[in-house]
């Protein structure tokens, strides 16, 4: 069982920068990978970033990529994600997961736990 709690959303002008964290709480220990997902307005949620907790290998969408950076404190069993650069099409609900069985760390449907969200809006 893991809990998510996701902080640190909030509104940004675009070209400023924003960074959201989730805090993981249980058994982690079992996690393979932690990623970010974003669900914009009136659209699906789409894969962010994510990474395998073993190796550190980190995936970025090519909307992101560049401008994102993906990060962890094990001691804090945190992550993060620094968002530079941000763009009005950035807004959306950020949502942290967590995948415990071995899968596409892009697919969403292979994640076992979610965090509720943390809204990011960026203001051109």
């Amino acid at each position: 069982q893991v809990q998510l709690v996701e902080s640190g959303g909030g509104l940004v002008q675009a070209g400023g920068s924003l960074s959201v964290s989730c805090a993981a709480l249980g058994r982690t220990f079992s996690t393979y990978a932690m990623g970010w997902f974003r669900a914009a307005p009136g659209k699906e949620r789409e894969f962010v970033v994510a990474s395998t907790l073993r190796t550190g290998s980190t995936y970025y969408s090519d909307s992101v990529k560049g401008r994102f950076t993906f990060s962890r404190d094990n001691g804090k069993n945190t992550v993060y994600l620094q968002m530079n650069s941000l763009k009005p099409e950035d807004t959306a609900l950020y949502y942290c997961a967590a995948m415990i069985g071995i899968g596409d760390v892009t697919d969403q449907d292979r994640y076992n736990y979610w965090g509720q969200g943390t809204q990011v809006t960026v203001s051109s």
